[in-house]
């Protein structure tokens, strides 16, 4: 069976993390990247995997006829390059987090999923991490008997991790619809960063099952390990009436029902093997939806552009002081309404 053409938009560290994944993958075969804005950063990623490298995306494209794309750019790049992928036809796209920036990059994704050929998946691949795996499967079968709450934070901001932490919560409640944030933020110096966002947020999630949530961004998030790097800091659990689980992306998971009491420690090589594996599986999941348009990834645009709306929610309600309903329809302003509020801070 012939194996997918996929190809690289950006080599940055973080594409590294999508070739290496490579190793694991069966279905598929890296042939291609661009890289336009650092011809040396090119010349080494093509050197390193051993495939064609290009200055010009498009070109690339529209040469090697790739089935799936790996968008790995900077956030402010998707909104001219997810409508180019669409345009040249190209039958999937797998785009790192976060999605959006704001609002106008926001609404134009919200157009370009209702409309694309393309099946755009986002880059949360965490979802195929096997210590979260053995969390789910825990909530699944019902160990944890009903849900109350749902906890989840991270050491970055909204921007930078926060959009995959309520994935990694969404994941452990069946993916049940948020219909409704009630949140505050702090801080203005992140909002000038490579990942837009305020500095901290701290928000309280109601799920359409009924389940709450507790999401937490920046240094106001709990240390989970002894260890000062701030992105390491990233967490979820699942706490119900016979139990919770854990899942810490660097440090383990631990399951603790009536019936068992389980943890792990994750050591670094251990998580660099698992990040590896877990990129593998969401990879193989894209090449799942290519053959079967009824099994679309998990981690889809379509829930991705729902995840970011409640961010935008919960900017609305930090301006306003009040609960925000999702699905929200954020006013265009409010981007430069949540930074005049954080400028006075």
């Amino acid at each position: 069976m012939p194996k997918y053409r996929s190809a690289v938009i950006g080599c940055g560290g973080r594409a590294y993390g999508h070739a290496n994944a490579y190793q694991h993958v069966s279905r598929g075969e890296l042939v291609a990247c661009a890289n336009r804005s650092n011809v040396a950063r090119r010349e080494k990623f093509t050197e390193t995997f051993g495939i064609t490298g290009y200055a010009n995306a498009e070109e690339m494209l529209r040469t090697e006829k790739p089935d799936l794309v790996h968008l790995i750019t900077m956030p402010d790049q998707w909104r001219e390059l997810m409508p180019m992928v669409s345009e040249l036809g190209v039958p999937a796209c797998l785009v790192e987090k976060p999605i959006a920036c704001g609002v106008e990059d926001w609404r134009l994704l919200c157009e370009l999923e209702a409309q694309t050929a393309t099946k755009f998946g986002v880059g949360k691949q965490y979802r195929w991490h096997p210590g979260l795996i053995k969390c789910r499967e825990v909530v699944q079968r019902g160990e944890l008997g009903k849900i109350y709450l749902l906890d989840f934070s991270c050491g970055m901001n909204l921007s930078a991790q926060g959009t995959h932490i309520i994935d990694w919560a969404m994941s452990l409640n069946d993916d049940s619809p948020i219909v409704r944030v009630f949140g505050a933020v702090s801080g203005a110096e992140s909002l000038d960063s490579t990942y837009p966002a305020p500095d901290t947020s701290s928000c309280q999630v109601l799920f359409e099952n009924g389940v709450y949530g507790s999401w937490n961004t920046g240094f106001i998030s709990p240390r989970v390990m002894d260890d000062d790097a701030i992105y390491k800091h990233c967490r979820v659990a699942a706490y119900g009436e016979n139990g919770h689980v854990c899942f810490e992306e660097f440090s383990g998971w631990e399951i603790f029902t009536n019936s068992r009491a389980k943890n792990h420690r994750t050591t670094p090589d251990e998580w660099r093997e698992n990040n590896d594996l877990a990129q593998a599986r969401l990879t193989e999941a894209m090449f799942d939806w290519i053959e079967d348009d009824t099994r679309p990834v998990e981690t889809n645009l379509k829930l991705a552009l729902h995840q970011f709306n409640a961010v935008l929610g919960i900017y609305a309600s930090a301006i306003s002081h009040e609960p925000i309903d999702i699905p929200f329809d954020p006013p265009i302003d409010l981007d430069s309404r949540i930074r005049e509020v954080l400028s006075r801070s």
